[in-house]
């Protein structure tokens, strides 16, 4: 393979970045990996782990390599694994087994079975070892990943669209469509990129979504519905399946509707009280070895979302349009406000455009 790029540990380790985001929302709940083997200033072989249970990148590019790969070096955009609690070898071992003499890595694994095992058992080997290169670029790669190895939850995101004015739907409840084409195929995109999708009755009841992905090769996520009275219509598009829903309602009552609704393959997740705590809710995803969520809901679950502190990211289609009106629906509603000093902060914010809409993304301030 003939190689283009500037042979630089930056520009290559760049590289395994761009071919692991290849794999973006399918290697879940693995993270996402690509791995380039450079011997004399040449790129000789590229792999990337394409799914949960598949050869890892390290392997993919290392037998592509074959016998070339004695006396190379190795660029991962992770840490290589080191333990044997899963489906594939370690990688480790393969890399040693390869004769490579130099491992360059973005980022240590924080998984528990790694985080610096699999560095260390490579330099016991006698292997040269640098990491950190691109760090912060790789951990934005697979936050997702980090957030649930670290605390057993997934990392949630908060979508909404909205006017200028800060609204996402008139009185009447009217909100298709309040963005264009090109900011609606961005958000099936990151549908396609999350293990589930929340929202509430009140938007199921309003807008009867799908909540699937339409993309090519897309993949659908889980739905979830929170639904505390079990009003939701038998025949609501997210009780189709495929993908997958899970209805989240209060134990008291419903028991007729809930055994029907089990018996169509629908999973129904009971809370004591009249509303669920998301961050319990959070826990028990998490532990269903779900690492992403993405939020799509009203103005009161976005409120609720936000209070209960679980969002861990924020993304803001804003059109430009207007609509008015004191009763119009806001993005973020609910009975309590903060003061200036106690606002919800967003930090590390990018605002791009798709269409006549813009995006603004951004990372709430623990």
């Amino acid at each position: 393979m003939v190689s283009c790029y500037v042979m630089t540990d930056e520009a290559l380790i760049r590289r395994t970045l761009v071919l692991a985001a290849r794999a973006r929302g399918r290697t879940s709940p693995n993270p996402m990996v690509g791995a380039v083997v450079v011997k004399n200033g040449r790129i000789i072989s590229e792999g990337y782990h394409k799914k949960a249970g598949t050869p890892h990148a390290e392997a993919i590019a290392l037998e592509k390599a074959g016998e070339k790969a004695r006396g190379a070096s190795l660029y991962v955009s992770l840490e290589p694994c080191c333990h044997k609690d899963k489906r594939t070898p370690p990688c480790t071992g393969t890399i040693i087994a390869a004769g490579i003499r130099k491992v360059i890595v973005s980022m240590e694994d924080p998984n528990p079975k790694v985080a610096g095992k699999g560095i260390g058992e490579l330099r016991r080997a006698g292997i040269e070892v640098i990491s950190g290169v691109l760090e912060d670029r790789a951990r934005i790669l697979n936050e997702y990943y980090i957030k649930h190895i670290l605390t057993g939850r997934p990392f949630v995101i908060l979508k909404t669209a909205m006017t200028l004015d800060g609204k996402i739907a008139t009185p009447e409840g009217e909100s298709k469509w309040i963005t264009g084409e090109k900011a609606r195929r961005q958000v099936h995109r990151l549908r396609g990129e999350v293990d589930a999708v929340l929202t509430a009755i009140g938007t199921v009841n309003a807008d009867d979504p799908s909540l699937t992905c339409r993309t090519a090769r897309g993949k659908n996520p889980l739905r979830i519905v929170i639904d505390p009275r079990l009003t939701i219509r038998p025949e609501a598009k997210v009780l189709c399946r495929p993908p997958d829903t899970i209805l989240v309602t209060r134990k008291a009552g419903g028991s007729a509707k809930k055994g029907l609704l089990r018996e169509r393959g629908i999973t129904v997740m009971e809370h004591d009280g009249d509303r669920p705590a998301l961050d319990g809710l959070m826990r028990d995803l998490g532990a269903r070895g779900i690492t992403s969520v993405l939020i799509e809901g009203g103005s009161s679950l976005n409120a609720s979302a936000l209070d209960s502190g679980i969002v861990d990211k924020v993304m803001f289609f804003i059109a430009p349009k207007i609509i008015g009106g004191r009763h119009s629906f806001t993005a973020v509603g609910g009975a309590l406000f903060r003061r200036l000093a106690d606002a919800h902060r967003v930090v590390r914010t990018t605002m791009s455009r798709w269409g006549d809409d813009f995006l603004i993304s951004g990372y709430i301030e623990n």
